[in-house]
């Protein structure tokens, strides 16, 4: 398994979703975007997922924390439903049909859920795993060490830690009826300093 096995999708929502992230977001957070797809792409393979819509799950992923923005935060709903609209924006701008522009704000939100079912949202469910393994170290050694190195090596986690650390604090600070809270009080802090992807960065 390598990153080569993954292409990146080639398509106008795609590239405007890298553009949005990569303006508009940490060099630490977009990072963390990009590892997060390449770990649901690799889930998919390992667990035999393989009717799925990449250029669905690569915008998702790219976007998935960009409500945490200034230019995005919303000051009523959570971080992750205010990025879902960004992404049904951008989406809409590329073309899709509205029940395909819904898509991105459902796997984008339920990325955030304590566990999504596969056979409901299989988008979902492999955002929420890597997202899972990314940031609070879930499943470290269900993808090839080899494979998890070179992610690492192309989107080094830098900051990462202390980011969205603090993000999440604020985000459940001003918000604590959302996913926030639950991920603040989880120890969001602890599971990121603990991350086994830490020790192969």
């Amino acid at each position: 398994m390598q990153i080569d096995d993954f292409p990146v999708p080639d398509t106008l929502a795609a590239r405007g979703a890298l553009q949005l992230a990569q303006e508009y977001q940490s060099p630490a957070i977009t990072a963390h975007a990009l590892r997060s797809w390449l770990w649901a792409e690799a889930f998919a393979r390992m667990e035999g997922i393989h009717d799925i819509d990449h250029e669905l799950l690569y915008v998702a992923a790219v976007l998935h924390d960009i409500g945490t923005v200034t230019a995005f935060d919303n000051h009523t709903i959570s971080y992750e439903h205010a990025g879902g609209h960004v992404g049904v924006a951008l989406t809409a701008g590329a073309g899709w049909a509205p029940e395909r522009r819904t898509r991105v704000l459902e796997v984008i939100v339920r990325h955030n859920w304590p566990s999504v079912d596969p056979a409901m949202d299989a988008e979902g469910h492999l955002l929420e795993i890597a997202t899972g393994l990314d940031i609070s170290g879930a499943r470290p050694d269900a993808l090839p060490e080899a494979f998890r190195r070179e992610v690492l090596a192309a989107y080094p986690r830098g900051t990462l830690a202390a980011e969205f650390s603090a993000c999440i604090a604020d985000q459940a600070s001003r918000k604590p009826d959302t996913a926030a809270r639950r991920l603040q009080e989880g120890g969001i802090a602890r599971k990121l300093a603990m991350n086994p992807l830490e020790s192969l960065d």
